[in-house]
């Protein structure tokens, strides 16, 4: 995300994921590099005025960075893995899938389950994203190993959609 120009990205590290509230602090690298740093004064973190801040979550914003490696949980509690990666529609620039890896050990054997993004809802109590899904449904989702090429089939993002039930607008 640090070629996004002009986006003020940055890093906020959150006692409480997905409120916004938390301890802000100064970090070096992450998403800020290439890009602004903010200048900011949080009230009640100890940070003075205009001191620089990366910011990479607010209320309702949430950095791709922070967002990689979150757990993904199902409605029964089970963890069924982590968020990869996500995939961004380049034309709407609106979050398309977030790609899950599941399965594996030391990532030999791990499989990519693209997840259309609006399967997913995040869940502050458990930090995580929770899909309305089982394990066994999971295990006959559509997914890849890493050195397939499934994104260049024009077939596969709708195939994906149609197995969660979901509409296809790309």
């Amino acid at each position: 995300m640090s070629g996004m120009r002009g986006s003020g990205s940055s890093s906020f590290d959150s006692d409480r994921a997905g409120t916004g509230a938390g301890t802000a602090r100064p970090r070096a690298g992450g998403i800020g590099r290439g890009s602004e740093s903010l200048r900011a004064d949080v009230a009640g973190t100890g940070a003075g005025a205009g001191e620089d801040l990366e910011i990479d979550e607010t209320r309702r914003l949430i950095s791709a960075d922070k967002v990689t490696g979150t757990a993904v949980y199902n409605r029964n509690g089970d963890d069924l893995g982590t968020i990869y990666g996500l995939m961004l529609d380049k034309i709407s620039g609106r979050v398309a899938y977030a790609v899950m890896s599941f399965g594996g050990f030391l990532g030999i054997g791990e499989r990519y389950h693209p997840l259309p993004w609006g399967t997913l809802t995040y869940d502050t109590a458990r930090g995580g994203y929770v899909v309305d899904l089982s394990r066994d449904q999971l295990e006959g989702a559509p997914s890849y190993a890493a050195e397939d090429d499934v994104w260049s089939r024009p077939d596969y993002g709708r195939r994906v959609h149609d197995y969660y039930g979901m509409p296809y607008t790309m």
